[in-house]
């Protein structure tokens, strides 16, 4: 843990607030105790609900590594990451992550993803937005494909 990285982390979010590229949120990921990707919150500037600052940093440190997993790396966020960001982190698979905010301070600012973990659990039925499933045989095939792939690069 090296508290420099936090701090440029909040710094990385603090200008992308003061640029109004969206929400207060930076994100740096560090291997061998270098830099290796960045990103601050880029949600109203792209246009895209997924730019959030984790995944616009495991974006870009993905690229610099020329890999699609982050082991051996560390992710420092400015806040607790939201379930999305949660999700991607463990799709990369970094070896630790540091956050400075917590969930509450991000509600208290506006940031409230409560409604969020509340509907996960929730049976696909009882969710806010209505969830349908349609179309399974065909998807299921195609899982049936890809188990017997013999060259696949699994994740």
């Amino acid at each position: 843990m090296n508290k420099d990285f936090m701090y440029r982390a909040i710094e990385i979010a603090h200008e992308g607030m003061d640029a109004n590229q969206g929400g207060p949120f930076g994100c740096v990921i560090v291997k061998n105790n270098t830099i290796i990707g960045e990103g601050s919150n880029r949600v109203t500037t792209l246009n895209d609900p997924t730019a959030h600052a984790e995944v616009v940093a495991i974006r870009n440190a993905c690229e610099h590594l020329g890999t699609f997993q982050l082991t051996g790396c560390d992710i420092y966020t400015s806040c607790e990451p939201c379930p999305m960001c949660l999700g991607a982190i463990y799709w990369a698979r970094p070896n630790h992550v540091y956050y400075a905010a917590n969930r509450e301070d991000a509600a208290d600012a506006g940031f409230d993803d409560s409604f969020i973990y509340h509907e996960i659990p929730l049976p696909v039925e009882e969710r806010t937005i209505p969830m349908e499933n349609i179309g399974r045989n065909a998807a299921v095939d195609l899982f049936e494909e890809w188990k017997k792939k013999p060259d696949k690069i699994k994740y």
